[in-house]
């Protein structure tokens, strides 16, 4: 197949493209402003630079290229700037979205996978929370990937689009043999932000919140390796290859770790007491976001490997320092 993956050169693209092109048979074109993402994480494949907002662009690409697929990852994912810079969230991850979607129809591209996200829940009534929980964003971030969800299901009520929606819970983790993994500079993701603290890089780590309603007053949140999150998009894949119709699917273990507990994990793992400053709430967090990951376990076959947070740190640690010490 011809596959489009957009924001291709991102943490969790890359490591798509990365697994597309170790599976071989598939021409896979990134499209990617590299405003966050990075040429060299594209280990296979070819790297179209453009942006969602350019219609232009958008239809040049989609005339000359003829695909069979598109996965899109290009969005704005920081809760807190969000909150400060809502009209970025609307224009990107919805208006954006909302063009690709419209080459797909006008190009007769009708299969889509689509990077959701749990945040799409808001504070969920009951944990784990399922596919069926009410939709009730507490964020920008997670009304802007809403949205999109309602586009895409319109959109295929209209058409002969079918499209996967995977509902991120919090995707940490890198390639076990450190090709690639995070590379955000101004990263927000807990794990990364307390290995980049465990290598001096910064004076402490922040905890925002300790008195929320949690065993240690701390959110909690459900942990996926990226290399479990894109074996889900690899049955996405095959699921809508073989005609299947729309599907949304949450992504998660089903279980959950405090703030605290991670960042006592990463300084096991690490072996460094780097130094915790705890402080107010941030804007848009829930208390508790954990996966019932029950129906893609069921309808796709998915199979977590590495459902192991010390794995997981552990490959975020291999490649946090080989990011910023062997480069």
């Amino acid at each position: 197949m011809k596959i489009l993956v957009t924001g291709g050169a991102g943490y969790i693209g890359s490591h798509m493209v990365k697994a597309l092109g170790e599976k071989g048979g598939h021409d896979i074109v990134v499209y990617d402003n590299l405003s966050t993402g990075n040429k060299d994480s594209i280990l296979f494949g070819r790297l179209v630079i453009g942006d969602l907002a350019d219609m232009q662009a958008l239809e040049g690409l989609f005339r000359a290229e003829r695909f069979d697929v598109v996965i899109h990852f290009a969005a704005h994912i920081v809760v807190d700037e969000s909150v400060r810079n809502p009209i970025k969230y609307y224009r990107n991850n919805f208006v954006n979205a909302l063009n690709l979607i419209e080459a797909c129809t006008v190009h007769r591209v009708n299969r889509f996978i689509f990077s959701s996200t749990a945040a799409v829940y808001g504070i969920p009534a009951k944990v784990p929370v399922t596919e069926n929980a009410l939709l009730l964003p507490i964020n920008p971030y997670g009304a802007s990937k809403l949205m999109f969800e309602q586009a895409l299901r319109d959109v295929g009520l209209a058409t002969d689009l079918r499209y996967v929606a995977l509902r991120y819970f919090n995707v940490a983790g890198a390639d076990p043999l450190s090709r690639i993994g995070q590379r955000y500079k101004e990263a927000t993701h807990l794990i990364t932000l307390s290995l980049r603290t465990a290598l001096g890089l910064r004076g402490e780590l922040n905890i925002f919140g300790t008195d929320y309603d949690t065993p240690d007053g701390t959110c909690i949140r459900d942990y996926i390796h990226v290399d479990d999150l894109i074996k889900a998009h690899m049955l996405a894949l095959d699921y809508l290859s073989a005609g299947n119709k729309s599907r949304v699917f949450n992504c998660g273990y089903g279980h959950g770790y405090s703030v605290k507990e991670v960042v006592e994990k990463v300084k096991q793992v690490t072996g460094v007491d780097f130094k915790v400053n705890e402080t107010s709430r941030r804007a848009g967090d829930p208390p508790s976001l954990i996966a019932d990951s029950s129906r893609i376990r069921k309808e796709l076959g998915w199979s977590p490997a590495h459902d192991d947070l010390e794995y997981i740190i552990e490959t975020a640690w291999q490649w946090e320092k080989r990011l910023h010490f062997q480069e």
